[in-house]
Parts: structure tokens; sequence; C-alpha cells
């Protein structure tokens, strides 16, 4: 292992993460937030303001939509964000959805200083050594892997948000955050693991079960947070 420091990918379905969880009991487990610890910022964050900037009619619905964003705020901050998404992805079938989120994934994974090339470096330096590397995310799945797949990292699970069909266009299903990461790894079997990169105090449920915690480019007073959490010290990196 190496704390502190292309095939395809695709979304594993259960029968591939089962069959990956027998041939790898024996290897390291390594897990990976996404956002915030291998990319700069929040990448379906991104997408969905893509989808608003090439949109003439999307921004003005959204206005349209404010009274009624303004309302729900005070009682939650995810019911206005998921009105926001779901009129981002309207009228976007499945497929069509696929096609456009792999296209920004190829967009994003070109741009400069994008990417944490320092995460990439020890992401790929724990494959090389054998450990079992899981990307666990909130991110949505199909963008991703997308994403993954343009970087060419290869070979990995992917735990991520989801989506699914709707009547007038892709909706959330499930945002794999918090203690939901920590719900989906039980579900294939994983209970523990030896290390686990995060920047986000969000994690510490994922965090908790983990040998050795790794904080990316915490400030110390999230760093201290993080600690008094989980009750005992970490290892904090910068990360460029």
């Amino acid at each position: 292992m190496l704390p502190g420091d292309t095939n395809v990918v695709h979304e594993l379905g259960n029968t591939d993460v089962d069959k990956m969880d027998g041939d790898a009991t024996m290897a390291p487990v390594v897990l990976f937030d996404f956002d915030g610890v291998l990319i700069h910022g929040d990448a379906f964050y991104l997408f969905i303001r893509e989808r608003y900037v090439r949109s003439l009619w999307r921004p003005l619905l959204a206005l349209l939509c404010t009274p009624l964003l303004l309302l729900q705020l005070p009682f939650s901050r995810r019911l206005p964000v998921r009105m926001l998404v779901r009129i981002a992805l309207l009228g976007l079938g499945e497929k069509r959805y696929q096609a456009i989120a792999c296209g920004f994934a190829a967009t994003l994974a070109r741009r400069p200083r994008q990417f944490y090339r320092d995460g990439l470096h020890a992401l790929r330096r724990h494959q090389a050594a054998g450990d079992r590397v899981i990307v666990v995310t909130g991110c949505e799945q199909v963008l991703v892997n997308g994403i993954l797949q343009q970087l060419g990292l290869t070979n990995l699970e992917v735990f991520a948000s989801q989506l699914r069909p709707g009547w007038l266009g892709m909706r959330p299903l499930r945002h794999n955050v918090g203690r939901r990461k920590v719900k989906q790894l039980a579900q294939h079997g994983l209970t523990a693991w030896q290390v686990a990169y995060s920047d986000s105090l969000l994690d510490v449920p994922m965090l908790k079960p983990a040998r050795e915690v790794v904080l990316v480019n915490g400030t110390p007073k999230l760093c201290k947070k993080v600690e008094k959490a989980l009750g005992r010290t970490i290892t904090r990196v910068e990360w460029f």
C-alpha cells in the first residue's frame, strides 16, 4: 500500500462486482473519493452548468421556477438542487444522456490542470502494488466512468450516484454521499479497508473503517474536525 501518496471502465452490475469481490478478497482495499481528490471541483456540477450554458430555454425555465426554489430552500437545500438538475436533464432519454455525458467526459479530460496529477499518480501506484482500488463518489455513474476511461484509469470498481429514466427525462435515483457510500460498499461485502482518500467531512462514515485516512488538500481547520470526528490522527497531503 502507498498511503499519502486503457481498459474500459464500465458500470458494474451485481454479477461483475460479486466476481471481483471473490477474486480480490486478499488484496488490500483502497478507497478514493473523486470530486476534490482526483478532479478539481465537482464533475457533475460542471456537467449541469454546461447544460445551462449551452441552452437558451433552460436558464429561462429555472428563472421562472425561482419562487418555488425559494420556497423550498428553508426546508432543504437538496430540493432546489434536485429541481435544477431535473431542468438540466429535461428531455434527455437514457441513451441520449449517456452520449452527452460521455462527450462531456472527453471534453473535461482534455482540459489542462483539471485533475490532480498527484492523485492520479497515487491511484496508479496503488494499482501497480496490487491493491484493490475502488472509486466511491457522489458523482453520477455514467459521467465518472466516462472520465476515468478518458484518463486511461482501468480495472477500477466504481460506486457512484445514479440517475433513472422518467417521463420528462433523466432524474436522480440515488445520491451516493455520506452513509450511503458505506451502505453501498457493505452490499458487496466490504466493511473495512486499508486506506481511504477524501477531501470532505461528509465522508467521515467512509473514513471510520479505514486503517489509514488520507485527507487531500484539507485546511488545518478541516483536518481538526475530521480527526475529532474519527477520534484519531490522520494523514494530510497537498496534491496538485
